[in-house]
């Protein structure tokens, strides 16, 4: 049982630095990824059909049902495990349901003592500022994913700070849908990319 420190927020990601990726796959990585790019597609209409009846329940009645949460935990990691095998930082296809290399914690909130029940409503609108610079380490860190696709081709190694830098920003953006969009906290989301 790992202890996180009290002042962990409550969406955290961590992924495995991998030691040699497979050259023939990081070349092939948009082709086989086609499949997850339908399966995700299709999983998102569900995921989103569940983002309105949270807010609701929160706002009306003070509650996050565990069943949601559980659904939107597991969908998040799917969703990690799915983002770090196109961003080349694993060989391992993506599991429904194994940890794999992703790690990707989501903290249950207590809807009636942890949550304000008004602020749900305006929270998409408090996370703005995130959307910009997500939207800016977004298109870095494409940048960086290609430049490691053709490190990886040349040496089999992603480089670490390009690695960790692509990690930064998965997490952030982690940390900002957690608190926009699947509201389980309303800790506003730190301006970082570290744990």
């Amino acid at each position: 049982m790992s202890t996180q420190p009290t002042d962990a927020y409550p969406a955290r990601l961590e992924i495995d630095y991998p030691q040699s990726l497979n050259r023939v796959t990081t070349l092939l990585r948009l082709i086989l990824a086609i499949p997850l790019f339908i399966l995700m597609w299709v999983m998102s209409q569900s995921n989103n059909a569940i983002v309105l009846p949270t807010l609701l329940l929160i706002v009306v009645r003070k509650k996050y049902p565990r069943w949601w949460f559980d659904f939107n935990l597991e969908f998040s990691r799917f969703q990690g495990r799915i983002y770090a095998y196109l961003a080349l930082l694993t060989d391992q296809y993506p599991s429904t349901e194994d940890e794999q290399s992703v790690h990707l914690e989501l903290d249950y909130p207590n809807a009636a003592t942890d949550l304000n029940r008004f602020l749900p409503i305006v929270k998409w609108i408090l996370a703005l500022p995130h959307y910009i610079v997500m939207v800016v380490l977004t298109l870095l860190a494409t940048i960086a994913e290609i430049i490691a696709w053709l490190a990886i081709l040349f040496t089999g190694a992603y480089p670490r700070p390009l690695f960790n830098f692509v990690v930064g920003v998965q997490r952030y953006n982690l940390r900002v849908g957690a608190y926009a969009f699947l509201m389980v906290t309303d800790r506003y989301p730190p301006f970082r990319l570290s744990a």
